[in-house]
């Protein structure tokens, strides 16, 4: 065999695995006009070679960040290197679609790039290879545990039944509301309330409409609060309310709001409609407590009160 004959068959042999490979191979000259573009490039952009040769890549593809591609592209030429993006970094930089089954929940191709020089007989780079990698696969994979983990983090610190803050979590927060006061002075306030007759629901209607009742008293109390307050159940039938930047005025319209609108309102269990009434107390924090501890108990006992009083009411601490 000829020596031109064997240097046809490599070059062959070199264009069908450049044609066949699971990458994605672009070559650009420096002012971005497309130089090759292989057959990943034309199943998942749907352009052929013959069709895209010679135009600026950004003409073809306007969703490119063109100013962030030449920064990039400028350095490697400049520099004679090598430069790599992962997905993290960017999702991806041709908007294709994801044609993969295993991870049909992921709308677009996640992909890394590697931007290579290509230099000519002088030496000097003269055009840049892009190699376009599919790493959908392992990007819906970490996609999907960080979202896990998220939602793992998320029930450690919320009640199953209510989607509150659960008691040790809403407790560290009436703590820090308490150092915040100690360091800043402003007004807070803090709300804690209970369902006037609980065990009578339990006993007349069973646990699962009980649940239901809860379910709503939550549901009610976030839909009365504003963004900055936190709210949390303490346990059983109890529930907290931390409410920043609020005087005692101020919470008690609140509470009243929300207390009006449980008495107002009826809840459809699968045992019968239940009408119910909830008891608050209320604490405008001051400099006499010293923990946040003796804090809680100031609404505590303003509860109880509002319970001695007759319940389906709002009592302030030291009235």
């Amino acid at each position: 065999m000829a020596f031109n004959e064997v240097e046809a068959n490599s070059f062959h042999w070199l264009v069908d695995m450049l044609e066949s490979v699971e990458v994605g191979l672009v070559v650009l000259d420096l002012d971005f006009r497309v130089q090759a573009w292989n057959g990943f490039m034309e199943n998942h952009s749907g352009i052929t070679a013959s069709k895209i040769r010679d135009k600026v890549i950004f003409d073809a593809f306007p969703d490119i960040p063109k100013a962030w591609l030449a920064r990039k592209v400028d350095a490697v030429a400049l520099l004679n290197t090598r430069a790599f993006t992962s997905w993290e970094q960017r999702p991806y930089l041709f908007k294709f679609r994801n044609t993969r089954p295993i991870t049909g929940t992921e709308e677009f191709m996640f992909q890394n790039l590697t931007i290579s020089p290509l230099s000519g007989t002088t030496g000097q780079v003269e055009k840049v290879c892009l190699m376009v990698y599919d790493v959908t696969d392992i990007a819906s994979s970490k996609r999907a545990l960080e979202r896990a983990n998220e939602q793992l983090a998320k029930l450690s610190m919320t009640d199953r039944l209510t989607g509150l803050l659960n008691r040790g979590t809403w407790e560290n927060l009436v703590d820090a509301e308490y150092e915040r006061f100690r360091r800043y002075g402003q007004a807070t306030s803090l709300v804690m309330f209970d369902i006037d007759h609980f065990k009578k629901v339990n006993d007349s209607y069973g646990h699962l409409a009980g649940d239901e009742v809860i379910k709503h008293t939550a549901a009610v109390t976030k839909g009365n609060l504003r963004q900055s307050d936190t709210s949390g159940r303490y346990g059983g039938e109890e529930f907290g309310i931390i409410l920043p930047e609020t005087d005692a005025e101020g919470a008690r319209i609140i509470c009243e709001r929300i207390r009006e609108s449980i008495a107002q309102s009826v809840v459809e269990t699968s045992v019968a409609p239940i009408q119910y009434t909830i008891s608050m107390g209320i604490a405008q924090l001051t400099e006499a407590p010293e923990n946040y501890m003796q804090w809680m108990q100031l609404a505590d006992e303003a509860l109880y009160a509002a319970k001695e009083g007759g319940r389906n009411r709002v009592m302030l601490s030291g009235k």
